[in-house]
């Protein structure tokens, strides 16, 4: 069924998810998609097997938006995750899937979140409870959780959920849903415990099995950087400066990304062209000629758009978008180490993507580099080695006689020597391309990302904490949504999504993180009022960045994210500098500043 579907308009879904897809960029479904969405549709219960990040989440997302009744804000699909993590994400797929379906609501639910806060919402109605085992049963077990009109029950990454202890716990809560019901379960594996959860629960299920290749280039050196998403373009110019290169491959996930980011390093004075599935054939062809010739040596493409290139000057992969799943990274670094010559794929990746990585590794059976950023020093001394063996090339190559004239009239009147007319010289030569690299990427966030580096990936292989609770014991937040952390400077904003709306901090903290990258320990005070909100965030937060936060929606609200300086910037321009202040009123200000802020952020909406 599925080696037909190349287009989602081939799923039978409705305009509204159609349109919703064109924007979010999506070309073509994935194979776990193709295959499991018009299974689902049709009703069928679904046993699936494939790895993580293969695109599941859409698979069981979109058909059980298409099949939801809007006039009903009972519960009518619950998806049960092994972590409050992929809970989040899960929510936040399908909040992000539904922008154009009004009135839609879904709720993640998991140990160290409020019970207060899930229990206002569940008396509001949701359509769609996403939550790990244990918070789910102690809704059931306190009647707070109703599944009277529960149609489907999704179990995602089922062998996370069996190795940290919690298929009892589904089987019960399995045993509380209604008879007639669809299931659909999804693992990486299919050990004995799951198959016999599928014999009990799933009527007649349709098998839906993704293969992954293992087998990658003997000949491609493959290394990823750790990266935030606010930093992956500082961190691309970064590997482009000190590479040595030939044609640069880099991949992304969507035709808009492609677009965006060839724009972005034009910008930045590296020639780039975009490859994607809206493209002409004539014009596509045009492209990879221009790459194949040398008239072009950066191309980012789509995964779809990238099938069959085969380009032998490609010396490197740039993933600059983790891929969809193994398979689609084998055959993306593929596009390297072509005929037995040697080729380099390099993979970004921020710090919640790590278990992607493993993935990888694992379906690869090959090990992936770990490869720091090039620092400032690097890049100066790359740009001035490259600096100097131009001039030394010229020295060789050229007649320079009436140069050396110039320089000899420049020595007699201006009566200095002739090294400082080279320096001079060497000036005007790199003035739009500076030999000295200036580093754009701030300091804290390297360290942070050098010290969790290892942490990250040792600490996710072990056992992790039932339900993800502390050690100590209790249902703790993951983190602290209100309280200022670090010791950087931040800049307080204003989001139009408040009270009235359903905002509650972990929205806005989850938004915020999963869209901009920005880390949970950068993101400060939130407060919730009645029709806004306001969020303390970083104050070197990048432009592309800030715009991006003004279209993204929670609870079906977007953001238009402003800054909120009310009358500072008056006081500003005011002709006494800030530092002639009198230290009193200084004091006196702070105390007036402190009484008018709340003494701790509304969390109750």
């Amino acid at each position: 069924m599925s080696s037909s579907i190349e287009h989602f308009e081939q799923l039978a879904l409705s305009p509204a998810l159609l349109e919703t897809l064109q924007e979010l960029g999506y070309e073509a479904p994935t194979p776990i998609q193709a295959a499991t969405i018009p299974y689902m549709l049709e009703g069928c219960d679904v046993l699936g097997q494939a790895q993580t990040g293969t695109g599941k989440t859409a698979a069981f997302a979109l058909p059980i938006l298409e099949k939801l009744d809007w006039n009903d804000r009972q519960t009518q699909a619950l998806v049960l995750t092994p972590t409050r993590e992929l809970a989040i994400q899960v929510a936040e797929a399908f909040q992000s899937y539904a922008r154009h379906l009004p009135g839609f609501h879904v709720l993640p639910i998991y140990g160290g979140q409020s019970m207060v806060l899930q229990l206002r919402h569940l008396r509001r109605g949701v359509h769609v409870v996403v939550g790990t085992p244990g918070r789910v049963m102690d809704h059931l077990r306190r009647e707070t959780l109703s599944l009277a009109a529960l149609h489907t029950v999704v179990l995602d990454e089922a062998d996370e959920m069996l190795r940290m202890g919690f298929i009892d716990d589904v089987d019960w809560i399995l045993e509380q849903t209604p008879a007639e019901k669809q299931v659909a379960l999804f693992s990486a594996t299919m050990p004995e415990p799951i198959r016999r959860v599928a014999h009990r629960h799933l009527r007649d299920p349709r098998e839906v099995r993704i293969e992954t290749r293992t087998a990658t280039v003997a000949t491609v050196r493959q290394r990823y950087c750790q990266v935030g998403v606010q930093h992956k373009l500082d961190a691309l110019t970064r590997v482009l400066e000190v590479e040595d290169a030939d044609a640069i491959l880099i991949f992304v996930r969507t035709k808009v990304a492609a677009t965006e980011l060839a724009e972005r390093l034009e910008a930045r004075g590296y020639p780039s062209a975009a490859l994607h599935g809206d493209m002409t054939q004539a014009l596509r062809e045009k492209t990879i000629d221009q790459l194949r010739n040398g008239g072009l040596d950066i191309l980012v493409a789509t995964d779809v758009a990238a099938r069959g290139l085969d380009v032998q000057r490609i010396s490197h992969v740039v993933n600059y978008d983790i891929p969809y799943d193994p398979e689609a990274y084998i055959h993306r670094i593929g596009r390297t180490g072509r005929a037995g010559r040697a080729g380099d794929a390099i993979l970004f990746v921020a710090p919640r993507e790590l278990r992607m990585l493993r993935t990888i590794e694992k379906a690869t059976r090959q090990p992936v580099e770990r490869m720091p950023l090039p620092t400032q020093e690097a890049i100066t001394g790359h740009r001035l080695a490259q600096f100097k063996q131009q001039v030394g090339e010229v020295l060789t190559s050229q007649d320079l006689e009436f140069f050396q004239q110039i320089v000899a009239e420049i020595e007699r009147e201006q009566e200095t020597s002739p090294h400082d007319i080279a320096a001079a010289l060497a000036y005007l030569a790199q003035r739009d391309r500076p030999l000295q690299f200036e580093d754009t990427i701030p300091k804290d966030a390297e360290r942070e990302r050098a010290r969790s580096q290892d942490r990250d990936r040792e600490g996710a292989s072990g056992r992790p904490d039932r339900e993800g609770r502390s050690a100590r014991g209790g249902d703790r937040p993951a983190r602290d949504y209100t309280r200022d952390s670090g010791d950087f400077n931040k800049i307080r904003y204003r989001i139009e999504v408040g009270r009235e709306h359903g905002a509650t901090p972990q929205n806005i903290m989850g938004a915020i993180a999963n869209e901009a990258g920005i880390e949970g320990r950068y993101i400060g005070r939130i407060e919730i009022h009645d029709d806004y909100s306001t969020v303390d965030l970083p104050d070197q937060m990048p432009p592309e960045i800030f715009q991006h936060l003004k279209r993204v929606r929670v609870r079906q609200q977007m953001l238009n994210i402003s800054r909120l300086d009310g009358a500072e910037p008056e006081r500003k321009r005011s002709a006494r500098p800030r530092t002639e202040r009198p230290a009193g009123d200084r004091e006196r200000s702070a105390e007036r500043k402190e009484r008018k802020r709340p003494v701790r952020p509304a969390t109750d909406s």
